[in-house]
């Protein structure tokens, strides 16, 4: 086998990127909620997610707030709320979240 040249490394490097970020705990379902369900609050966002912790989902949304996959929108009411959504960008994957909702419903979707 030969050994790859650091070119051929780089060239997979934006595919290892995106990859990395939608392969972490939570990140395809909590995008995939954001997009099919629209904009939510933090506390609606943890209640829809299940047994996600606290801590795990504010990790999960300032990493894609950084990557410009959501975005954070504050009003600054007593007490003051924080809605997320996502971006534009975000909808360049919409055949791909239809397609794994399509494909999880045939698996598991009549499993009791």
């Amino acid at each position: 086998m030969a050994a790859q040249t650091e070119d051929e490394d780089n060239e997979h490097e934006p595919l290892r990127k995106l990859l990395s970020i939608l392969a972490s705990p939570w990140t395809l379902l909590l995008l995939h909620r954001l997009h099919m369900e629209g904009p939510k609050r933090f506390g609606e966002l943890r209640r829809r997610l299940g047994s996600i912790s606290t801590k795990t989902l504010t990790e999960r949304l300032r990493l894609l707030e950084a990557e410009g996959w959501i975005s954070r929108h504050y009003e600054p009411t007593v007490p003051p709320q924080v809605t997320y959504a996502i971006t534009p960008k975000v909808l360049e994957l919409d055949g791909v979240m239809v397609e794994l909702d399509r494909i999880a419903e045939r698996w598991y979707g009549n499993q009791k």
